[in-house]
């Protein structure tokens, strides 16, 4: 795991967003992890298949581009 640390200036505004864009991250990754964990023989296609499904259910997820999901 990665762990970047840096020291910020801004407007809580801007925090806000960064918080809510780690939130939808750790949200996603927990699925994914999980669908992976339960369900043999799960490949990237398949993963890829459940973002999209949370993407229609989820509306924070939906904000996602194809490149995040």
């Amino acid at each position: 795991m990665l762990v970047f640390e840096f020291k910020a200036y801004g407007k809580l505004s801007q925090f806000v967003a960064i918080d809510d864009a780690i939130r939808t991250a750790q949200f996603i990754r927990n699925k994914a992890l999980r669908f992976w964990m339960d369900c043999k023989g799960v490949g990237q296609n398949d993963l890829q298949k459940l973002c999209a499904v949370l993407a229609k259910e989820f509306p924070f997820a939906k904000e996602l581009n194809s490149q995040a999901r």
